[in-house]
């Protein structure tokens, strides 16, 4: 968060998750004088994910500016959903809570293949 571009809302935000295979990624929200496209910082961290080599995110926390955890939006509950392992636990205000319980009946690829046919794509990170 101490690297967050917040020259607006002055609402710093940071971003951590673990990886699978140990590694640890991270993000800021970086704002847009179009608030429309500021970028969250979850945003930055599946950035950082994908850019890495991929996988699957086994642990992840988001925090303010003050240090104090604070809840992902819907759209980035989404977002990181697609890349979750299926028993991610995410640090929220409330306490630990799986991805299941922070985005019960998720979208997923399963929802794309069951109405076109086609197979569920492999994430990238996950092929051999």
């Amino acid at each position: 968060m101490r690297c967050a571009y917040a020259p607006y809302s002055h609402f710093r935000v940071g971003a951590a998750a673990l990886v699978e295979d140990g590694r640890l990624v991270s993000g800021c929200n970086v704002e847009n004088a179009g608030y429309g496209v500021t970028l969250c910082a979850e945003c930055g961290l599946v950035s950082e994910l994908v850019r890495t080599g991929g996988g699957r995110l086994v642990a992840f926390v988001c925090v303010d500016g003050d240090g104090q955890d604070c809840s992902p939006c819907g759209r980035c509950r989404q977002v990181l959903a697609e890349h979750a392992h299926p028993h991610m636990l995410l640090a929220m205000p409330s306490g630990l809570m799986t991805i299941d319980e922070v985005l019960p009946d998720r979208f997923t690829n399963a929802d794309i293949a069951r109405v076109t046919g086609a197979s569920a794509p492999v994430p990238e990170g996950d092929r051999p």
